[in-house]
């Protein structure tokens, strides 16, 4: 069943919605699209989904047609118990959804592990985009809190906790990578996805399939990066702190940065008036080389 969220903005109704399953080569992918304009593709990261962009939405699609969807083994998308969902698999998808969509070189709007995945899809693949925001990614080694690597290390024995105690882990998590708090409802549904008996294992699964080789593979080549770039970054995210946005700075050429004051690891969602001007800014950016 198509998952939509809507609220009313300025009189109109907006609407989340995934209304569309695409198979892929790692399983059933939901999706979906709005607004008129320029292609602009939303790629979330870990352990979020394309919800995560819904309050973003409604200041971008007056500008552009926006396509998103839940990464295998996120969100709404197939989870099966020996799916491979690592970051070389999703960066293959999300070339294959480029492909499925018709898109030639969209404008990409990346976060957290959406910047490796769409980096490997640009790099690697000869996927090209138009314009580029990477905004509080994953992209250089080190990666991963302490907690992160941990239960790696431990898989079987998370995998083994009971409902209540899980519910907690992922509810503790997803709080860890705030400095602003969101409303109970965004939460939720953040949350619900992993609270399902496939999304308890899918959780755990991505610790263990991550590993820091997929950004080593690109991390030399950022050199080669074909689009206008913008950098934004929350400032105070506790998961991947504003000196780790400057030192990926620093490898882009031409790269714009932006420093979010007082906003974690989801502006997104943590403050998404003050990411709009910003985030448009990037989005009608030319380079000169």
């Amino acid at each position: 069943m198509p998952c939509a969220s809507k609220r009313s903005d300025r009189g109109r109704v907006i609407a989340w919605a995934l209304t569309e399953t695409v198979a892929t080569r790692a399983g059933a992918v939901a999706a979906g699209r709005t607004g008129e304009g320029p292609p602009l593709v939303l790629a979330h990261g870990w352990p979020w989904s394309s919800f995560s962009w819904h309050r973003i939405i409604p200041a971008l699609e007056e500008h552009f047609t926006l396509y998103f969807y839940d990464m295998p083994g996120f969100g709404r998308s197939e989870m099966r118990p020996d799916q491979r969902t690592s970051l070389d698999v999703q960066g293959e998808v999300f070339a294959e959804m480029l492909g499925h969509w018709g898109l030639s070189a969209p404008s990409v709007v990346a976060h957290d592990f959406g910047g490796a995945i769409t980096l490997r899809a640009h790099l690697l693949h000869g996927c090209n985009f138009s314009r580029y925001v990477l905004m509080n990614v994953v992209a250089m080694r080190p990666w991963g809190s302490d907690f992160f690597s941990h239960v790696g290390r431990h898989v079987d024995a998370f995998t083994g906790l009971p409902p209540h105690i899980h519910g907690a882990v992922v509810r503790a998590y997803i709080d860890g990578a705030l400095a602003t708090p969101l409303p109970q409802s965004d939460l939720d549904a953040l949350a619900a996805p992993w609270l399902t008996e496939a999304g308890r294992i899918s959780f755990y699964r991505q610790f263990a399939q991550a590993d820091e080789k997929y950004t080593a593979e690109v991390e030399p080549l950022f050199g080669d990066i074909r689009a206008p770039t913008s950098i934004i970054w929350g400032a105070k995210d506790p998961w991947i702190p504003l000196s780790r946005g400057r030192a990926l700075h620093s490898r882009i050429p031409n790269a714009d940065f932006t420093e979010l004051p007082e906003v974690g690891h989801l502006p997104q969602l943590e403050n998404p008036i003050a990411l709009q001007v910003p985030l448009l800014k990037a989005l009608s950016r030319n380079v000169q080389r």
